[in-house]
C-alpha cells in the first residue's frame, strides 16, 4: 500500500508509514479525512437528508467540494475555540454555527458514518520513515493514540459547539478496527507466480475488540472444482491492493493472498490459523498458495484449485465478486488445499471435531465426531463445555472443523488438527456463552440467519501433537432418539460402519444453499469429494485399523436437524457419551 489513505467497498485503509496524524489539525487536514467527508456528503446528498438540507441552506452551496472546504475550516477552528468565540471574531461561519442543534446532528451523523466503516491501519516495517510516518515497533501504541485522537477531536468539537462538557462519556472504538504490520515477502516465487512477488506479508496484527463485520453473503454456495490449467496468469493483480497472511495449516505452510476489499476476512484468519513467523517462511517454498479476490475477464466467479505438480504445490483461486464475500470461502478453500495434500501423502482428512476429555473419576478418552456443516459436531463440543463443571475435570479441543488421521507403524490412528480456532454458528451456541466470548471473538452478520463467530479454541502445540483416537462417532443430526435408536450406538465391523460414514447424510441447516436431508461423500466436500477413488482406499485402510486396534466406531444422534431439539439433542448425546467414557475399561 503506497497511498496514505484509501477508501473502497466501505473499508478505510490508513497507512501510518506514509503519514501519521498526531494532532487534531493534522487529522482534519489529512487526505483521509477529506475522502471520508466527501463519501459521507455524497451519501447524504443522494438521500437528501435533513442534515444535507441544513448544510446547503447554511453554506449556500450544493456542490460537494465547496461544502467540504467550509466544513473543514469550521471544524479546525472548533478544535481550538468555542462556537460563540468563532462567530464573535468572524461572521464567516455564523450561518453554519447559528443552529447549534443542527450542527451537532451533522457531527453525530458524520462520526457515526466513520464508525460504521471497516477501518484498518497499516505499517510497513521495512520502509524508511520520512518523518511523518510511524515505526513498526510501536504499532500498538500508534493504534491506541490514533483512536484517542479521533475520539478527542469529535468530543472537542461537540464541547465547543454545545458550550459545556457532557456528563456521560462512552469509550467507543474510534480508530482502526484492526492494525497490521507488513513487510516485503521473501519468497522466490516460480515464474508462474510472478504476479505475487512483492505483495506484502502480514507479520503482526492487533484487533480492537469486539470486531464485528458485515459481509455481503452469509452462506457458501457450490464446491471447489479442479482445473487442469493454472488460472493465475489470466488474473489481474494490483500488488498495492493485496496482502498475504502466512498461515500454518496443520503442519503445512500456506500463503493466503487476499484483496483489500475483503480485508475483514484476511484479518479474521488470525483467529483461525496460527500465523507463521518470518523465520518460518522466509525463503521457503509454501505447500499451499491461495489467492482470494482476483479480478479477471470471466463473467462467472471462479472457485477452483490447481495441482501444480511441476512446482510441488497446491494452488487455490477465487475470483473477485460479491458472491464470495463470505468467510467460508476463505476458510474452506484453504482447508480443501490442505486436505488434498494430506490425501496425496496417504493421510485421511476428517470433517468434524475432536476433544480430549478427562472425567472427574479419572477416566479419559479422545473422542472424534465426524459430520458435514450443521451436523452437530461443534454443538456437541458446546454441550461438553456447558456440562463440564459437573462431569469433566479437563477438556482439550484438538480440532473443531477439520482434522486429519495418520497411521503410525502400529496402534491406533493418530488425529491432528488444522486450526487453532472455530468458525461456528451463533444461532447454535448458548447466547450467554457467545457474550462471554465477545472479548476475543470476531462476529459476522450477527443480526442475520447463519450468523457466525470465529474464536480461538486451541493452541498450535495441541493441534499438532497427535492423539490416538478412542471413540470415532458419526454425527447423525436427522434421526430421533427412541428405544431402538439410542443417543450413541456402535458398529460391529468396518463393513457396517463405512457405508454410514461414506454417505455423509445430514439434515442441512442453511450453512450452504442446501436444504433438507442431503448426502455428501464422506461428509467432506473439501478434498475427499474431489478425490473419491483415492479417499475410498484410505477409508478402507483406516477403518480396518480402527477395528483391529479396539477403537469404538459408531454414531451419535445429535438431534440438531430436528425442530425443537437444537439444544436438548446435543446435551442428551453429551450426557450419554460421558456415561460411556466413565465406564471405559
Amino acid at each position: 500500500m503506497k497511498k496514505e489513505f484509501s477508501l473502497s467497498n466501505d473499508k478505510a485503509m490508513i497507512n501510518f508509514t506514509v503519514k501519521y496524524c498526531d494532532t487534531m489539525e493534522k487529522l482534519i487536514g489529512s487526505e483521509g479525512f477529506q475522502r471520508v467527508l466527501i463519501a459521507y456528503l455524497e451519501k447524504i446528498q443522494k438521500r437528501n437528508t435533513n442534515v444535507y438540507k441544513y448544510l446547503v441552506e447554511s453554506l449556500g452551496e450544493s456542490s460537494i467540494n465547496p461544502i467540504v472546504k467550509e466544513l473543514t475550516g469550521a471544524m479546525k477552528l472548533l478544535t481550538i475555540e468555542s462556537a460563540n468565540t468563532i462567530v464573535d471574531i468572524s461572521d464567516v461561519y455564523d450561518a453554519l454555527l447559528h443552529k447549534k442543534d443542527d450542527f451537532i446532528d451533522f457531527v453525530e451523523d458524520f462520526y457515526g458514518f466513520w464508525r460504521k466503516l471497516e477501518r484498518y491501519t497499516v505499517i510497513h516495517s521495512n520502509k524508511t520513515n520520512d518523518g511523518e510516518g510511524y515505526e513498526s515497533v510501536s504499532f500498538i501504541d500508534a493504534n491506541n493514540r490514533f483512536s484517542c485522537l479521533v475520539l478527542n477531536t469529535y468530543r472537542k468539537i461537540e464541547e465547543h459547539v454545545l458550550g459545556y462538557k457532557p456528563s456521560v462519556y462512552r469509550e467507543l472504538p474510534a480508530g482502526g478496527n484492526a492494525g497490521i504490520v507488513v513487510s516485503n515477502g521473501k519468497w522466490e516465487a516460480p515464474a508462474e507466480y510472478e504476479k505475487l512477488k512483492n505483495i506484502p506479508f502480514i507479520t503482526s496484527l492487533v484487533i480492537d475488540q469486539p470486531f464485528i463485520s458485515y459481509p455481503k453473503r452469509n452462506t457458501r454456495n457450490g464446491f471447489f472444482e479442479e482445473t487442469k490449467v493454472n488460472p493465475l496468469p489470466h488474473g489481474k493483480i494490483n500488488k498495492d491492493h493485496f496482502f498475504c497472511y502466512p498461515a500454518k495449516v496443520g503442519n503445512l505452510l500456506a500463503f493466503i493472498y487476499f484483496h483489500r476489499d475483503f480485508m475483514s476476512h484476511g484479518v479474521i484468519l488470525c483467529n483461525l490459523f496460527e500465523m507463521a513467523r518470518e523465520e518460518e517462511y522466509s525463503n521457503r517454498k509454501p505447500d499451499l498458495v491461495y489467492v482470494y479476490g482476483v479480478k479477471d475477464d470471466s463473467s462467472q466467479v471462479k472457485t477452483v484449485f490447481y495441482d501444480d505438480q511441476v512446482n510441488d504445490l497446491l494452488f487455490g483461486y477465487v475470483s473477485y465478486g460479491d458472491e464470495i464475500d463470505y468467510f467460508g470461502y476463505m476458510k474452506k478453500m484453504t482447508l480443501t488445499l490442505h486436505n488434498l495434500r494430506m490425501i496425496q501423502q496417504g493421510n485421511l482428512p476428517i470433517h468434524g471435531a475432536m476433544v480430549h476429555i478427562v472425567m472427574k473419576n479419572g477416566k479419559a478418552a479422545n473422542v472424534m465426531i465426524m459430520g458435514d456443516s450443521g451436523a452437530g459436531k461443534s454443538e456437541c463440543l458446546e454441550a461438553f463445555r456447558g456440562l463440564s463443571e459437573d462431569y469433566i475435570s479437563d477438556m482439550t479441543i484438538v480440532f473443531d472443523d477439520m482434522g486429519v488421521l495418520k497411521l503410525p507403524n502400529e496402534g491406533k490412528p493418530l488425529a491432528y488438527g488444522t486450526e487453532i480456532g472455530a468458525f461456528v454458528r451463533l444461532d447454535d451456541l448458548d447466547q450467554g456463552y457467545a457474550f462471554k466470548e465477545i472479548d476475543r471473538s470476531v462476529f459476522m452478520n450477527p443480526d442475520k440467519v447463519n450468523a457466525r463467530l470465529v474464536m480461538p479454541v486451541a493452541t498450535y502445540k495441541e493441534i499438532v501433537k497427535g492423539y490416538p483416537i478412542d471413540l470415532f462417532l458419526y454425527a447423525n443430526n436427522y434421526e430421533e432418539v427412541n428405544d431402538t435408536k439410542p443417543e450413541i450406538e456402535f458398529f460391529d465391523s468396518a463393513k457396517d460402519a463405512i457405508p454410514v460414514f461414506r454417505a455423509g447424510a445430514r439434515m442441512a441447516k442453511g450453512t450452504t444453499q442446501e436444504k433438507g436431508l442431503v448426502e455428501s461423500f464422506f461428509a467432506n466436500p473439501f478434498g475427499p469429494m474431489q478425490k473419491q477413488d483415492e479417499t475410498n482406499q484410505l477409508i478402507d485402510l483406516y477403518f480396518n485399523r480402527c477395528f483391529t486396534t479396539s477403537v469404538q466406531v459408531g454414531q451419535i444422534r445429535t438431534g440438531l436437524g430436528i425442530s425443537g431439539m437444537e439444544k436438548s439433542g446435543p446435551k442428551a448425546a453429551a450426557l450419554r457419551l460421558f456415561e460411556i467414557i466413565k465406564n471405559l475399561s
